[in-house]
């Protein structure tokens, strides 16, 4: 293993383009993390940290920012307005057959036009998602006494910042290796390691060893089960069928469709959050009513919310349901048998045409109960770990781990393959 990960090194340093490559990223990530560390105008420190604090909803946007929102940067929105565009133009998909066609049927013309769709989109969501943030930061003094004009100021800071880090995601993938957008999220997910390392530190107990290392065996555990869930596949045997033309014969050849037990990724751990999280603002807001019986109501939910059992459940059943939401939005097997179908393809066994697609569709919802249940405990896995330990600082799992070991599998995957074109 040493012998393999040290040639690979060495053909890395001596191959001029893949390392223009990989010293672009490294260029990128560089400014994109002296951007996060340049606060906006206007910042209250100490109560932007108060309010911040526990705070599940502005822990996942600060995940995407790339810890840019934790205090207050030009890169607080990180990617997430161009995040979210991509999302809406998948889930549009369902209900506009145009969009579907340019999704699934124009190839790469359309994907495109659906980014291209998605860069426009990204402004106004920007826009509404700067406005909205920092209004309530503002009314939760963290951004101290600001007019309105400072606040429009503040406000066009904030969307130029997210703009130029989707420009910064694109010019990563043109120039560098792997998604520009990803490794961004990447970045700041590791950039926050330090520091959870350092407040495990601060609470270090000797008496706690075993504990400590009883977390590590977990950890690497659960490290392995996403990596062996990421990459699992379900085979679909395919064979082609056989045609003569002149004196030749074409066709004739067995290979297989992979389906992958994950086909979600990590959306819809985000829709549950962002489900699941909505409620929490909207108690907040009433829990200071002058109102006593929305006062109550309020007080009764948020209580309900606070109870991690219930929290847990309810966001594993969340994550269940969105899990099969989105692949079957994101996955159509009728398309995928016409696609065979046209191509002389048929799976043996199997009828070309509506017995196919149902063969598939059968098979991905079988395979998506496994990818369904792993979302959904990798989700409340931290929690889990928090109850059982009652230390906070020992917690593993969540969209963090999952964004970190799929970034780092499709990296691994890039190289190999350049490397594996420089030696043909």
């Amino acid at each position: 293993m040493a012998t393999i990960l040290a040639s690979k090194l060495r053909h890395i340093a001596t191959d001029k383009d893949l390392r223009t490559r990989i010293l672009f990223i490294f260029f990128m990530l560089l400014i994109f993390r002296l951007g996060a560390n340049i606060p906006i105008p206007g910042v209250d420190v100490a109560r932007l940290a108060s309010f911040l604090a526990g705070n599940q909803l502005f822990g996942l946007l600060n995940i995407f920012s790339g810890g840019g929102l934790s205090n207050l940067s030009l890169f607080m929105l990180g990617v997430s307005p161009y995040i979210t565009a991509s999302i809406i133009m998948q889930l549009l998909s369902m209900i506009f057959p145009r969009v579907r066609e340019m999704m699934h049927e124009e190839g790469t013309a359309g994907r495109k036009k659906l980014t291209q769709y998605s860069r426009f989109l990204t402004v106004p969501l920007a826009v509404i998602q700067a406005f909205g943030l920092l209004t309530l930061l503002k009314n939760s003094g963290a951004l101290g006494e600001l007019t309105f004009f400072d606040q429009m100021y503040n406000v066009t800071l904030v969307v130029a910042g997210s703009l130029f880090l989707m420009w910064i995601g694109e010019l990563m993938t043109e120039r560098g290796i792997g998604n520009g957008v990803s490794l961004i999220i990447f970045a700041g997910i590791v950039a926050s390691l330090p520091q959870a390392i350092a407040q495990l530190f601060v609470t270090f107990d000797v008496t706690q060893i075993p504990l400590y290392l009883g977390f590590v065996v977990i950890a690497v555990l659960v490290v392995a089960g996403v990596v062996i869930i990421t990459e699992a596949e379900r085979p679909i045997p395919i064979t082609y069928a056989k045609r003569v033309r002149g004196m030749r014969v074409y066709g004739g050849v067995s290979t297989y469709l992979p389906l992958r037990v994950n086909q979600a990724g990590v959306i819809p751990i985000i829709f549950a959050l962002s489900i699941l999280l909505f409620p929490q603002m909207i108690v907040n807001y009433f829990s200071t009513s002058t109102n006593e019986i929305i006062q109550s109501v309020a007080s009764f939910m948020a209580t309900l919310i606070q109870n991690t059992w219930f929290y847990g459940t309810f966001y594993f059943v969340l994550v269940f349901l969105f899990t099969y939401f989105y692949t079957a939005v994101t996955f159509d097997p009728n398309a995928i048998a016409t696609n065979l179908q046209k191509s002389g393809a048929f799976v043996p066994g199997v009828r070309p045409g509506d017995p196919t697609a149902s063969h598939i569709a059968g098979i991905l919802t079988r395979i998506t109960l496994v990818g369904a249940l792993f979302l959904g405990v990798i989700a409340v896995l931290p929690f889990v770990m928090q109850a059982v330990t009652g230390n906070q600082s020992l917690a593993i799992g969540g969209t963090g781990l999952l964004i970190v070991v799929s970034v780092v599998l499709d990296l691994i995957k890039r190289v190999d393959a350049q490397l594996g074109m420089r030696e043909y």
